[in-house]
């Protein structure tokens, strides 16, 4: 394995202080992006969905659980005992929605799956977060995920519904703290598509996913 250069402690301190000046140029751009995302105009959602939950039919309002603002993460649901790894992965990561709700937001998991077939494995994984069946309904495909995986954000005022912000593939990544950790490791994600030092142990990427019960002891 290459392993990075070994330099004295002034040395590394000069080259952190470098890295971190870009570090905070980009939490400024970061910041910047954040503040023009919170004065998107908005859409009015017009569709009445009816998805189906642990308590019987819900409506896309009644996900909002009350609250003012919903994120919804459609989760790909291929079926036949099949699972995603990689929404599995960034569930796994979702914190504890006590958090959001504080701030007037619920969250919630949506997919393209029977819920007889979603419930067993949400208490495979041991999740809480609120999973509804959109089977039958136009959601997924309306917000653009179709039988992938999407994050979306609607705001509540009063009965009428608006969506607001929307992203996927790697906009979602970027939302998973395991990504973002191993971003911050010498080693990286340790896949093919990084850019590296030559050594370094790299896998094409999506392949050491598992679901957090199926990796070796």
């Amino acid at each position: 394995m290459h392993r990075p250069r070994v330099v004295p402690e002034e040395e590394w301190q000069a080259e952190r202080a470098e890295l971190l000046a870009e570090e905070k140029e980009l939490t400024r751009a970061l910041d910047a992006l954040a503040a023009r995302r919170r004065r998107m105009p908005v859409v009015r959602v017009e569709q009445d969905y009816l998805f189906e939950g642990p308590d019987g039919p819900a409506s896309l309002l009644d996900l909002f659980d009350g609250r003012r603002q919903l994120i919804t993460y459609c989760f790909m649901w291929p079926g036949g005992g099949h699972y995603c790894q990689g929404c599995s992965m960034f569930t796994d990561n979702l914190g504890h929605p006590a958090h959001l709700h504080a701030r007037d937001t619920s969250l919630a998991l949506v997919s393209r799956g029977p819920l007889s077939e979603i419930t067993p494995f949400r208490e495979r994984m041991g999740w809480t977060l609120p999973w509804f069946s959109s089977l039958g309904t136009g959601f997924n495909d309306d917000i653009g995920a179709g039988d992938g995986f999407a994050l979306d954000v609607f705001l509540r005022d009063g009965d009428d519904v608006y969506r607001t912000y929307s992203t996927s593939g790697r906009g979602v990544e970027r939302l998973g703290s395991v990504w973002t950790l191993l971003d911050l490791t010498p080693l990286g994600r340790q896949e093919t598509w990084e850019d590296s030092p030559e050594g370094h142990p790299q896998t094409p990427p999506y392949t050491w996913w598992r679901l957090h019960d199926e990796y070796p002891v």
